[in-house]
């Protein structure tokens, strides 16, 4: 697109921008905010985080090839600029028009909430493939165009970078997108030229506190999803069995099925005859006005039910066949990092879950006791720089749920491990489980203590990295993954798994 026709698209969107050496009219290929990723015939946008401005690398970008730049302010380049008051409200609208409203022609399906997007979108995912959908994905844990994934770095993309997946889902005939809405992305605007024709929400724990400040802030943020990105007509589904859930049924009663474990309180679909196993979750399905319809989700955890019922909630509400729907539960695939289950053929089972927050170690130790019929063992730690006070939190809970801890490094950054698994340790000598408790830093050797502990009906639950690929150190990233972990100690040790 010439530089002079996104000018124009953009006026005529109602964005009011200047421009600056508007004479010049190259052509623009795409739009980037990071400076690594410019190739020639970029439009560099140049974002203020928190860490970095974008102007400091705006030479950086010329240099590779940028043809224009977005920004707030005006840059001494001699170089067509595109100038906004506010780019990130801009950004995402700037893209869109860039890569022809690639929003506009695929079906958009938004997840949020505090815990379970992840494998909320999954579900959704597999619910839309049983009917007969390309489905592309972008979340916490891989971006997916309908044929390729790549690691996510994030689980709200940089609203440049969604709009360039919306185009290549688009380019590849996909006709759905699922994505997860992250707090962080609704605030700072990085849906902007995305609206969704159908929403979920999840639940709210005390998390991002460090971002938001407060529980109401937060709930804030997830209700922007609903407030400003949705379509005429939008449906939704909501977790009636929590409060914030049961707020926004009060305020979109209309547009909302609500959904959760058991039948009352505004509830539409749910759940009965539940049956909880290392395997999964089934039972029966109800649906309004529907005979309750049998169903299974080979996820283990009971609230593993939720995330089933919610997934489920939503596509019934967009009007999937309950058919399809019970097709795709039963064949969405294991989710990397959530309640991921290696059952080795030595008699216990390998867990790795990325549930790190006091609420979710809580659930999944408390799903993980009902079907162990050993021990559970657990490999933990807490992340640096991030909610102190939840450390001796996470240990006592540890020490309430677990049979066996052991305490390691998870993403120490720039603080002292050894310190952040003592305040770990704090916890666990209140709930009495010292004796239960040893700490080994190093988390590889962590997991294979482990590992090599477990016997016959033993879980050994590997928390709090799910599928990230590194350690966050010392400002660097060190290469490694639970997973890997596992399957070294498997082969080391000649036992076979499945």
């Amino acid at each position: 697109m010439k530089y002079s026709l996104l000018c124009r698209e953009l006026e005529s969107k109602g964005i009011r921008i200047r421009t600056l050496h508007g004479e010049q009219d190259p052509s623009l290929e795409n739009v980037v905010a990071d400076h690594r990723q410019v190739s020639p015939g970029s439009l560099f946008c140049c974002i203020r985080g928190k860490k970095h401005d974008g102007r400091d690398f705006a030479e950086l970008a010329a240099a590779a090839g940028a043809a224009a730049f977005l920004c707030e302010e005006p840059l001494s380049l001699p170089f067509p600029q595109i100038l906004v008051s506010d780019i990130r409200k801009s950004l995402g609208y700037v893209a869109a028009a860039l890569e022809g409203y690639p929003a506009e022609k695929l079906r958009m399906f938004a997840v949020t909430g505090t815990n379970g997007k992840t494998s909320s979108t999954y579900l959704l995912r597999s619910i839309f493939q049983a009917a007969g959908e390309t489905c592309g994905l972008l979340g916490t844990i891989t971006y997916n165009d309908g044929m390729v994934d790549e690691y996510a770095e994030r689980t709200t993309p940089e609203a440049s970078d969604i709009q360039h997946w919306l185009a290549r889902m688009v380019r590849n005939r996909c006709s759905i997108c699922v994505l997860e809405a992250s707090s962080h992305g609704l605030m700072l605007g990085r849906l902007r030229g995305c609206l969704f024709e159908g929403a979920l929400f999840t639940n709210l724990t005390s998390e991002h506190l460090d971002f938001h400040g407060t529980m109401e802030d937060y709930f804030e943020a997830k209700t922007l999803l609903f407030d400003e990105y949705t379509l005429k007509g939008w449906k939704g589904a909501v977790n009636v069995d929590d409060a914030y859930g049961r707020r926004l049924l009060s305020k979109y009663g209309n547009s909302l099925l609500g959904f959760g474990c058991t039948p009352g309180n505004g509830v539409a679909v749910y759940g009965s005859d539940i049956s909880s196993t290392l395997e999964g979750v089934s039972g029966k399905l109800h649906f309004p006005g529907k005979s309750p319809i049998a169903f299974s989700v080979p996820l283990a955890g009971k609230f593993s039910l939720a995330n089933a019922l919610g997934a489920a909630a939503l596509a019934y509400a967009v009007g999937i066949d309950p058919e399809m729907i019970l097709v795709g539960l039963r064949n969405v695939p294991q989710i990397p990092g959530r309640m991921e289950r290696f059952r080795t053929h030595s008699g216990f089972a390998c867990i790795i879950d990325y549930a790190h927050s006091p609420d979710a170690m809580e659930k999944v130790l408390c799903a993980l006791r009902e079907i162990c019929s050993g021990r559970i063992i657990v490999v933990f730690g807490s992340g640096g720089e991030r909610y102190a006070e939840n450390r001796p939190l996470i240990g006592k809970i540890m020490a309430e749920l677990a049979d066996r801890i052991v305490v390691t490094m998870d993403n120490p950054r720039n603080e002292d491990p050894a310190a952040i698994a003592q305040q770990n340790l704090e916890g666990i000598r209140e709930a009495g489980g010292e004796e239960r408790a040893l700490v080994i830093l190093e988390r590889e050797e962590a997991v294979r203590t482990a590992l090599d502990a477990a016997g016959p009906g033993d879980i050994v639950l590997l928390a709090g990295k799910g599928p990230e690929r590194y350690i966050l150190r010392e400002n660097r990233r060190i290469p490694y993954s639970d997973k890997d972990a596992f399957l070294r100690w498997a082969k080391d040790r000649s036992i076979s798994w499945e």
